[in-house]
């Protein structure tokens, strides 16, 4: 078996692992990263960038939210079911990491607030293009930061995946991995951090611990490998699991098909008018929620949840797809930057020809029945919607009276939610140090933990309200752990 030593070994090379690395490798550590995949970055190569309060651009930009606030409100949010020093400790963070990645090359083109109603925290990564971020933004980010770790000596094993921890005396020394050729590589170290990004594409782990079916009533990102490998590992080694959740949204992008890992993607424009806060109703008919609630995808994705075949459909008619054409949408999404449509039939049936999630119908019965919604319950609720409109007064879930447009004239237009999601959240159990600890918090000496692995701070729900979330939690986290890695190993070594 082929051997080699290190100071800190890292599993995984996505925002975690690269931060982890960097700052390890800044403190005078030997380090080696281990990552299955060909490339560095992971899924944070189809992010935009990191969540942060309180930075240098927030203050150019008058954002006026504070440290102290993030934190009340990330409180009150959870209910304090979640580490409190993790979370305090994390926002204080956020803003020195964003001066720490600009110190390392990094550019910003803007912080935004993502979605209605969030605040204006997630920091977007300039791509080395200099354009308008996309979903790919957050690519040369990494990049630049594994350039970096390399000139620091950081050492990068491709295609090398982990299998085993090494536990020797009720301490973590080192990892077992299996090299290119299927060969297994014993590399001995005093630390060890895991940031595997989770177990999304691990469809027995996502039923299990959440409850939801990939394929079937979850249509969430699927990122390639992200299968709970360090999750397992650390488990094995005694760790506790904890905050297993799903970082649940709601969409209108998506539809089930018959690969579990697809999904189908529907015209941006047109799909922003089913963005809209129109009217939604589950197959019985009814409606559930307040619609202006559903500008924020968690809102949408916990009521959603728990409706019969966890489902809805969004419904509004010709005049609404009028308003759409003439004055606008109610709210405009950064990714789909587009305030109106020009001739929505038009568009809507070039771009959606036989489709059965997104489909126009001539009357209620033929839309009951394309949808497979109750015709009684439908007309019931639409009775009473259509005077809420009328009266600008929504008696059951309150809704703005300016979001308040009835349904009375076809074709009425219909688009299918489902539950989608960017991942999972959770499973590693870790104190504030980002150490690994057991179900009852007694520390795994020399183990650690960080990104998406161990991003059990949320509670119930992902706070979307903070956009960049899981992306900050994984660079800022992956800091944590590389400083107290570091420490641990000189402690260890005087």
């Amino acid at each position: 078996m082929k051997q080699l030593n290190t100071d800190v070994a890292i599993v995984a090379a996505g925002p975690a692992g690269l931060a982890a690395a960097i700052t390890a490798a800044e403190r005078g550590a030997k380090v080696i990263v281990l990552e299955k995949s060909a490339t560095t970055g992971g899924t944070a190569n189809m992010g935009m960038g990191p969540f942060a309060v309180d930075s240098k651009l927030q203050k150019m930009k008058n954002v006026s939210l504070s440290k102290e606030e993030a934190f009340k409100i990330w409180m009150e949010y959870t209910h304090w079911r979640v580490d409190a020093r993790l979370v305090s400790d994390y926002i204080n963070k956020t803003a020195s990491t964003i001066d720490w990645l600009e110190d390392i090359g990094i550019q910003w083109y803007d912080v935004i607030a993502y979605v209605k109603g969030a605040y204006f925290t997630h920091h977007l990564v300039k791509p080395s293009s200099g354009t308008r971020p996309g979903p790919q933004a957050a690519s040369t980010m990494n990049k630049i930061m594994t350039e970096y770790a390399a000139d620091l000596g950081v050492k990068f094993y491709l295609e090398t995946p982990a299998k085993k921890l090494i536990k020797e005396d009720g301490r973590i020394t080192g990892v077992i991995a299996e090299d290119k050729a299927k060969e297994e590589i014993e590399i001995k170290a005093q630390a060890v951090i895991l940031a595997t990004g989770g177990f999304g594409d691990n469809s027995e782990m996502v039923k299990k611990f959440t409850g939801y079916e990939l394929g079937s009533d979850l249509f969430s990102f699927r990122g390639p490998g992200l299968v709970g490998d360090g999750i397992r590992m650390a488990n094995e080694a005694g760790a506790g699991m904890e905050g297993m959740n799903i970082e649940l949204t709601c969409s209108t992008h998506t539809a089930p098909s018959t690969d579990p890992g697809e999904t189908i993607m529907i015209d941006p424009v047109v799909s922003s008018a089913f963005s809209q806060p129109n009217l939604l109703v589950n197959v019985q008919g009814e409606r559930f929620m307040n619609e202006e609630a559903s500008g924020n995808p968690t809102y949408t994705g916990n009521a959603v949840t728990r409706q019969k075949d966890r489902l809805a459909w969004c419904i509004f008619d010709a005049a609404t797809a009028k308003h759409y054409e003439e004055v606008g949408f109610d709210w405009i999404n950064y990714m789909i930057p587009v305030s109106k449509v020009k001739n929505f039939n038009a568009e809507f049936k070039k771009a959606y020809a036989n489709r059965k999630d997104v489909f126009s119908a001539d009357s209620l019965e033929e839309l009951a029945d394309k949808a497979e919604i109750d015709l009684t319950g439908l007309r019931k609720t639409i009775n009473e919607y259509n005077k809420a409109c009328e009266t600008g007064r929504d008696d059951i879930f309150h809704k703005n009276s300016s979001y308040l447009r009835s349904v009375k004239q076809p074709p009425y237009y219909a688009n299918k939610f489902v539950l989608s999601g960017y991942g999972t959240l959770g499973g590693i159990k870790i104190n504030y140090k980002t150490e690994v600890v057991t179900a009852n918090m007694d520390t795994i000496p020399g183990l650690y933990a960080a990104g998406t692995d161990a991003n059990s701070i949320y509670a119930d729900s992902y706070i979307f309200i903070f956009p960049g979330n899981s992306m900050g939690f994984a660079l800022n986290s992956g800091r944590i752990a590389g400083e107290n890695a570091a420490e641990y190993v000189k402690k260890a070594s005087a």
